[in-house]
C-alpha cells in the first residue's frame, strides 16, 4: 500500500526523503524474507530501509541477519538492534539492498559518492539478488548525465599521484576527494583515498570499469555494471517507479 504523505512516519521530511523512504519500503516488502541473510547498503536512502526492517521485525517477527557495507551500516544496524553479522562468517548473501548516485536504464550505477564504494561492491558481489532504492533525482538514460561530481574511485594512498596521471591519459579529469571536518584527503574506511573523476557521458560503462581495475593502485571503482537486477525509485507523486536490468527480465 502507498504511503500517504499524511503517515506519521513522513513527518518533517522533505519530498526527497519521503520518496527514498517509500522506495526503501517498497523494496524492503518485496524483497526481505525470513530467515535471509541481508546486505545493508550505505547512505540516506538506506536508513529508510532499515527503519522498515526493524519495524517488520517488531511486526511480524522477521529474522534477517544484516551484512554491513561501511561503518555508518554497521551503527545502524547496532542501533536498530536488528542482528549483525560477518562476511567472513555467512559469505553467501540473499539480497543486498543499496542506493546509488546514479543509475541508468540498463541499471548500470555510480555509487560512492559516500566513500563506501569497495565494501558496497563486496557485499553486493556476494549477493543472489542486488536491488538499489533511490530518489527520482537518481534516475537517468546515461551515466554521468545527472550525476556530475565524476566515478568514485578507491585508490592506495601511496601511488594517488601516479593513478591522476594515467587517468588523465585515459581522457579523465581527476580530483582528490577531500575530507570535512579534517585536514587533508578523505580517508576510507579501508584506509584508501578517494579520486572523483570525471569522464563526461559513459556510454560504455564496463569497458571503463575493465580499464580502470587495469591500473595498479587502483582498488575498486563506483561504477557498478550489471550487478542491479531491479531498482526502486520513489517519484515526486508519491509512487514507486521500478525498473528491472535488461538481463533479469
Amino acid at each position: 500500500a502507498q504511503i500517504g504523505d499524511d503517515d506519521p512516519r513522513m513527518k518533517g521530511l522533505d519530498d526527497k526523503s519521503k520518496a527514498k523512504l517509500r522506495a526503501a519500503f517498497t523494496a524492503v516488502d518485496e524483497y526481505v524474507q525470513n530467515g535471509q541473510v541481508v546486505g545493508i547498503g550505505s547512505g540516506s536512502t538506506v536508513v529508510f530501509a532499515v527503519m522498515r526492517l526493524k519495524e517488520r521485525v517488531t511486526s511480524e517477527g522477521l529474522h534477517v541477519t544484516c551484512i554491513p557495507t561501511s561503518f555508518q551500516a554497521r551503527q545502524l544496524i547496532l542501533e536498530n538492534n536488528l542482528i549483525l553479522g560477518d562476511l567472513n562468517i555467512t559469505p553467501e548473501i540473499d539480497v543486498a539492498i543499496d542506493g546509488a548516485d546514479e543509475v541508468d536504464s540498463n541499471l548500470n550505477c555510480i555509487k560512492g559518492g559516500g566513500g563506501c564504494l569497495l565494501q558496497e561492491k563486496i557485499v553486493a558481489s556476494c549477493a543472489k539478488r542486488f536491488v538499489v532504492i533511490a530518489d527520482f533525482t537518481k534516475m537517468a538514460s546515461v551515466l554521468g548525465s545527472k550525476w556530475l561530481k565524476g566515478v568514485p574511485i578507491e585508490v592506495s594512498s601511496i601511488c594517488y599521484v601516479a593513478i591522476q596521471r594515467k587517468l588523465r591519459a585515459l581522457g579523465g579529469e581527476p580530483v582528490l576527494r577531500m575530507a570535512k571536518s579534517k585536514a587533508g584527503p578523505c580517508v576510507t574506511d579501508n584506509g584508501n583515498f578517494i579520486i572523483d573523476c570525471h569522464f563526461g557521458l559513459i556510454n560504455e560503462p564496463h569497458e571503463l570499469n575493465q580499464k580502470l581495475l587495469n591500473i595498479p593502485g587502483i582498488v575498486e571503482t563506483g561504477l557498478f555494471v550489471k550487478m542491479a537486477e531491479k531498482a526502486f525509485f520513489g517519484m515526486s507523486d508519491g509512487s514507486v517507479e521500478t525498473r528491472m536490468a535488461p538481463q533479469a527480465q
